[in-house]
């Protein structure tokens, strides 16, 4: 190259890389929906925080949060479709709720979920390891889960005869929870009562029909996460035991929570979200189960209702609410 070209080259490069970097600079940052059924638990957001601080993105910067968040599961569609007329790059539905609706608003706008479902049963994945289509996400859903929380309550309570469970009927999990809470019950040679919910706000009707029950097995759903202390309240006010997956619900006044840990699950989400905005197309990356469980009791609630808790159980809790 001649002096006089290679000086034109090297001064238009000059020029050009402000340029550049004044573009990079000026871009938008992504704009991720978080679509939900009352307000996320701080554990849940902080955990997603954290994960897109691990792939080194800053908030504001490089991402923003967009929060459409429904009153009750009824209203979550006109959420979801709030969230695609705003032109998020990408939606987080949080909590069962938030699934269907997300996928069957979203369009080509790519859903991260993050819930209690089995995303294969439900027919959301064609499978785990290659999802198909433009979902993915984190299911919280363990095989023997919910045989272990009801061996959970029998180990509180030995003298156990009976159990009510609290379901959504309209969450696409419901009929799988039933099934496989029946199946644990008659194991355990116990009793098993449906608490079907069928409108938001039915809570109070439900537990004003409750009677012979020893304990209360409540489904993992955003709906009940939102009414959370008002589920604690009523059974506090019956002296029930209750157990869920969520260290909400047992934070909130429940007795014990053991499911998988949701502030983990929002963190590994993270990285889903992060590489789907990067291009990677969401039917490449497989459903993740969780890896991390936690139990947690709530010793004040315990003596409310005037349960001793076996030393057994206190031996394995990840955290004693005092």
């Amino acid at each position: 190259m001649r002096r006089r070209e290679f000086l034109f080259v090297l001064s238009t490069a000059l020029v050009a890389s402000p340029l550049v970097a004044g573009a990079q600079q000026a871009e938008k940052p992504w704009r991720i929906g978080f679509l939900r059924v009352g307000p996320p638990p701080a554990a849940f957001i902080g955990g997603f925080q954290k994960g897109l601080r691990e792939q080194n993105l800053v908030e504001g910067r490089h991402f923003v949060i967009e929060y459409a968040i429904a009153k009750n599961s009824a209203q979550v569609t006109k959420a979801a479709m709030e969230l695609v007329d705003r032109k998020v790059d990408i939606i987080i539905a949080s909590g069962t709720p938030s699934v269907m609706p997300a996928r069957d608003v979203a369009g080509k706008v790519p859903v991260v979920f993050v819930a209690t479902l089995d995303p294969v049963a439900t027919g959301l994945v064609v499978s785990l390891a290659r999802p198909g289509r433009n979902v993915t996400g984190m299911t919280s859903i363990s095989g023997d889960l919910i045989a272990k929380r009801l061996e959970l309550v029998r180990e509180l309570l030995p003298r156990l005869t009976a159990v009510a469970i609290l379901v959504r009927e309209a969450s696409p999990t419901a009929a799988q929870y039933v099934k496989e809470s029946q199946a644990a019950a008659r194991n355990l040679g116990i009793g098993l009562t449906v608490l079907n919910e069928r409108d938001p706000g039915d809570i109070d009707r439900l537990f004003s029909t409750l009677k012979g029950a020893d304990a209360l097995v409540i489904a993992d759903d955003a709906e009940f996460t939102a009414d959370r202390a008002r589920i604690a309240e009523l059974a506090l006010e019956m002296h029930l035991p209750t157990i869920s997956g969520l260290k909400e619900l047992a934070e909130a006044g429940g007795l014990i929570a053991y499911g998988a840990s949701f502030g983990e699950l929002y963190r590994r989400a993270a990285s889903h979200v992060h590489r789907i905005l990067q291009g990677t197309s969401p039917s490449d990356l497989p459903v993740e189960q969780p890896a991390k469980f936690e139990l947690v009791l709530n010793m004040r609630t315990a003596k409310a209702i005037g349960l001793a808790i076996p030393p057994s159980v206190l031996a394995r809790a990840d955290e004693i609410i005092e």
